[in-house]
């Protein structure tokens, strides 16, 4: 039924599970597996002079935490025979980058945690996953 499944990941423990959950369904489904992970831009100011990291230094530090995040899904994975794709992106908003993504490649079902790292600011601000939920015209599985 499904031919190509995203499971987006922040690193956090509820991502792991969504993680297992994507893996599962797509050696049920024999479809490809792809992992994205989504880069905080540089916050750029007036007094960006002053920042206390300078920005190649941030981006650099952004770049190595996503693609340690996307190789450690790889990695589950591939010890469960499964090959998977894995990918980076620049995002100011993750649920926006997870969308565009997915259309993109062709996904035809993002599963993806319920909540990641946000805490307190997304009960405020509603979860990257309501978004996506909101937003997108795929299925989507969400993972508690």
């Amino acid at each position: 039924m499904f031919k190509r499944i995203l499971v987006p990941t922040d690193g956090s423990d509820i991502t792991s599970h969504a993680v297992d959950t994507a893996i599962s369904l797509a050696k049920i489904h024999g479809a490809q597996l792809l992992t994205l992970s989504v880069m905080e831009p540089f916050p750029y100011s007036a007094v960006s002079e002053i920042q206390p990291v300078p920005p190649q230094e941030f981006i650099d530090a952004q770049l190595r935490v996503a693609t340690q995040r996307v190789e450690a899904v790889c990695a589950t994975a591939a010890a469960q025979g499964l090959s998977c794709r894995a990918h980076t992106v620049e995002a100011l908003h993750a649920w926006e980058a997870i969308i565009d993504h997915a259309k993109a490649e062709g996904v035809d079902l993002i599963v993806m945690a319920s909540h990641g790292r946000k805490g307190f600011a997304a009960l405020l601000l509603g979860s990257e996953a309501q978004k996506v939920l909101t937003h997108v015209e795929l299925p989507v599985l969400i993972v508690k």
